[in-house]
């Protein structure tokens, strides 16, 4: 109640009790009968049944639904971005290409090593032994030298690329190619061995063995080669890409970030005694604090542990966002219902009166324009009104201005609240 309201009800009881005195005094010297004392004014309202709720409020950060932090296997320059900032993007979609040059002419060697490997299974299944052990000597003595040329271009290059002559790239391709050739050698040799220990049938393992070696070269190739084309993981829009194109992705460091933003996650923090009140599912609202239109939503997540910081609990609530308008990173106010009361007894908060104990009272206008103090137990509160749970009936009437210390039994006279200004006016 107001200090001006207050200081008028405190003169209005001054005023009748001064009158009252008068008349009681010019009564007893006419020896008349005391009139009653004039009415006091005050304001009511009734009691009503309606449904109300129990708000938890709080402030929130807003969070997509999901979110992909792209980071490439490999390290390469990027040849070409299919996507800028915004851009919409599909699960799966290409969205950049780094350069793979050197990952295609090993996929394409690993394949005909493989393609080789093949044609050598065949040839053993349907020769006879001595056929096989002079094809495997004239294998061996071919990948033999073909290992010891790639050795010698290795051990130079690595020479020239210590005094600075060539770059780390050619160092890389010689060593690869040595290593290749080394195997090779390696399979061929003991693809004779083998051969001539066992007989014909140790030389089909042994192809079978080959053959599965080159397909595992050739698959490890093909993978390396696939990791330079890099696809979007989910379905989103692009909110970050750090580098430009030929640039240097580096593996490890995330290339592009892409959220989803078709729903979005409010994260809030409230105390243990109001998220003992929440429950997945309950009813929510989103209000963005720019004056757009409130967003339904429900609660998704009511965190079982603390906050080891600030002793509260972390509850997330999400709400479809199909126009992408609530933006992640945003502070926001939300509603959460944590429980509704149906035709419950409502009156304004103004009527109900708190002692010096604690004790909650109302002052109820009977028939006959008499106020009587009332004890009450309220519930809950919401926008200026208060439930009743004991001490009234629906209907009656309390007062809810002029009834701070209006006297228990009063008669009062009820006005009409005054009209709210015009807009604009003073």
């Amino acid at each position: 109640m107001s200090r001006r309201a207050l200081n008028s009800s405190t003169f209005g009881l001054a005023f009748v009790s001064l009158t009252a005195s008068a008349a009681l005094f010019f009564a007893a010297c006419s020896g008349k009968k005391p009139e009653a004392p004039p009415a006091v004014t005050v304001q009511a309202a009734p009691v009503r049944q309606k449904t109300i709720s129990e708000i938890v409020s709080t402030e929130a950060v807003l969070y997509p639904k999901s979110e992909a932090s792209i980071v490439p296997k490999i390290s390469a320059p990027v040849e070409k971005f299919y996507v800028n900032r915004g851009s919409h993007v599909n699960q799966g979609q290409l969205v950049a290409q780094l350069e793979n040059k050197d990952l295609q002419a090993t996929l394409k060697q690993a394949q005909g090593a493989y393609q080789q490997a093949q044609a050598a299974y065949d040839t053993s299944t349907q020769v006879s032994l001595p056929a096989d052990i002079q094809n495997a000597q004239l294998d061996a003595k071919a990948t033999r030298q073909a290992m010891e040329s790639a050795r010698m271009v290795y051990e130079s290059r690595e020479q020239l690329y210590k005094s600075g002559a060539i770059s780390r790239n050619l160092l890389e391709q010689a060593r690869v190619a040595y290593v290749q050739a080394n195997n090779q050698y390696q399979m061929s040799a003991a693809h004779l061995e083998g051969l001539q220990k066992v007989g014909q049938t140790a030389g089909k393992q042994t192809a079978e063995g080959q053959l599965a070696a080159a397909k595992g070269q050739y698959e490890s190739a093909l993978a390396q080669f696939q990791y330079s084309e890099i696809r979007s993981p989910i379905t989103g829009v692009v909110t970050d890409r750090p580098l430009f194109e030929g640039q240097m992705a580096t593996a490890g460091s995330p290339l592009m970030t892409i959220m989803d933003l078709s729903r979005i996650v409010g994260r809030a923090y409230v105390s243990p005694q109001q998220a003992s009140q929440l429950h997945v599912g309950d009813a929510a609202t989103i209000v963005p604090g720019d004056g757009r239109p409130e967003v339904p939503a429900k609660v998704s997540v009511v965190s079982p542990a603390l906050d080891p910081n600030s002793t509260t609990v972390q509850v997330w609530v999400e709400a479809a966002n199909p126009r992408e308008q609530l933006r992640p990173g945003s502070t926001v106010n939300i509603q959460i219902v944590a429980r509704s009361v149906e035709n419950a007894l409502v009156v304004p908060a103004a009527a109900v009166l708190t002692g010096d104990k604690g004790a909650t009272t109302v002052m109820v206008i009977g028939g006959d324009q008499v106020a009587h103090q009332t004890g009450v137990q309220t519930g809950i509160h919401q926008d200026g009104e208060v439930q009743i749970t004991s001490g009234l009936r629906a209907g009656q009437r309390v007062v809810t201005e002029g009834a701070y210390g209006l006297p228990d039994g009063a008669t009062v006279q009820v006005s009409s609240p005054a009209a709210s200004p015009a807009a604009g006016d003073d």
